[in-house]
């Protein structure tokens, strides 16, 4: 019944795409956030619902009247550099050349797709739906999880959606980290008075979620995150004791054995997980050390890697022979695509933010925008300050979502220009004199 149900919607969709190809760029964005095909446990679970969509897409792309050039700004420079140097020092990897093109080609396909997105998506309606629908695709897991996290009392693990980027319970809690200043952005936006206290009760439940994932990571990244979000939301003060209050009381709720974990983030060098991580990055240290420029390319967490740049003898002989994935955004980008591909990535952020604070002054003054725009430049900014903590702990330097957040601020860019555009236009209207019969 749920194989056919996805089955029967999913087509239906799909005809929407051939009406407006952004309803592709809608149907991608469920998909590889959600993963819904993987909710079902019968035919449609391997179903190659993705590249069904992603062909009708391009397909639509390429006739459609309603799109818009890639803007070719600073920001999307960055952007596009970054791929084009992770497929440069593909060329040069360690890894045996069947997996850097398996890696090569899923990073490809996510970042194809986006770039496709942020031409279709030009109008206001198209933003905010974009937003909403990668947000509740993601929110729908934390929903669950803060659930299970309730039902359970704490005492177990919560965990993403299988086959997905988010599978891990690490990866879902920076995940939902990341996400919660959109429902609250959401919340703000909603006219219906229940609507708002529905998603109040989802950043609840995701919050809860976050916490029930027991990643260390994710609470450290939820912390900052909190204190952002009280600053950065209409109402700080009443929104900062607001998540303050509502993080003591959910981390009280929680078990003494997640307290327990939690404590090891003060004494990390008993632990040998975190142990593990600081062997890993001086490993990735070591490669970017000895290949500046191009790094060691994808998939580093290899043996051959390993085997010429990890660190021998004294404290680190427990992990001899041990392979580990680079667990740091930072480290990740450094040991695969050496020091230039780190400074591509930290440039990118670093343009986003930049770009998005100028969006918050300007689209203040604009009627069409002022009432959301503003507030959802200030919510990106949170769920970057969330993603580069979290981030610091989790090999997520290709997930889409933070990919999305890079598009909203491009195309939040071009909409404020149009704007700004068709009002020094009917400036210049209003006062050219009419011309005599």
């Amino acid at each position: 019944m749920r194989d056919l149900l996805l089955v029967t919607v999913t087509g239906l969709l799909l005809l929407g795409v051939f009406k407006n190809p952004v309803w592709g760029a809608y149907l991608w964005a469920w998909f590889s956030m959600m993963s819904p095909h993987r909710l079902a446990y019968g035919f449609a679970h391997s179903l190659p619902f993705a590249q069904a969509i992603a062909a009708l897409t391009l397909v639509m792309w390429v006739v459609a009247k309603q799109k818009r050039a890639l803007p070719l700004t600073p920001l999307t420079v960055l952007w596009v550099s970054l791929f084009l140097w992770m497929t440069f020092t593909s060329f040069f990897a360690l890894n045996h050349p069947d997996l850097i093109i398996e890696r090569w080609v899923f990073v490809a396909k996510i970042q194809l797709m986006l770039l496709i997105t942020l031409m279709l998506v030009v109008e206001p309606k198209h933003l905010k739906t974009l937003v909403i629908i990668v947000t509740l695709s993601v929110t729908f897991y934390g929903i669950k999880g803060g659930i299970f996290t309730v039902a359970k009392g704490g005492a177990e693990r919560v965990w993403g959606p299988t086959g997905s980027l988010l599978e891990g319970n690490n990866e879902l809690g920076v995940g939902l980290t990341m996400l919660v200043p959109y429902l609250y952005w959401m919340r703000h936006i909603a006219a219906n008075k229940w609507l708002k206290r529905v998603l109040m009760l989802c950043m609840v439940l995701c919050m809860l979620s976050i916490l029930g994932t027991q990643s260390r990571g994710a609470l450290l990244a939820i912390v900052v995150m909190a204190a952002f979000l009280g600053l950065k939301s209409d109402k700080p003060v009443r929104m900062s004791m607001l998540m303050v209050v509502g993080l003591l009381v959910a981390i009280a709720f929680m078990p003494e054995s997640w307290s327990q974990r939690m404590d090891t983030i003060g004494t990390y060098k008993e632990d040998s997980s975190a142990m593990s991580r600081i062997w890993t990055w001086t490993t990735l240290w070591n490669a970017a050390v000895d290949r500046p420029f191009v790094g060691a390319g994808f998939r580093a967490d290899s043996r051959v890697v390993f085997g010429l740049y990890a660190p021998r003898g004294g404290e680190w002989q427990i992990f001899d022979g041990v392979i580990f994935v680079a667990h740091s955004i930072y480290f990740q980008m450094l040991g695969e695509h050496g020091f230039v591909g780190l400074g591509l990535f930290l440039g990118m952020w670093t343009a986003v933010w930049l770009k998005a604070r100028s969006l918050i002054k300007i689209s203040k003054e604009l009627p069409e925008l002022g009432q959301w725009l503003p507030l959802l430049m200030r919510m990106t900014h949170v769920s970057i300050i969330g993603y580069l903590v979290g981030g610091a702990f989790l090999s997520l330097a290709y997930l889409d979502l933070v990919y999305y957040m890079v598009g909203y601020v491009i195309i939040a860019d071009r909409l404020v220009k149009d704007a700004l555009t068709r009002q020094a236009t009917s400036v210049v209207a209003g006062m050219t004199p009419a011309m005599p019969p």
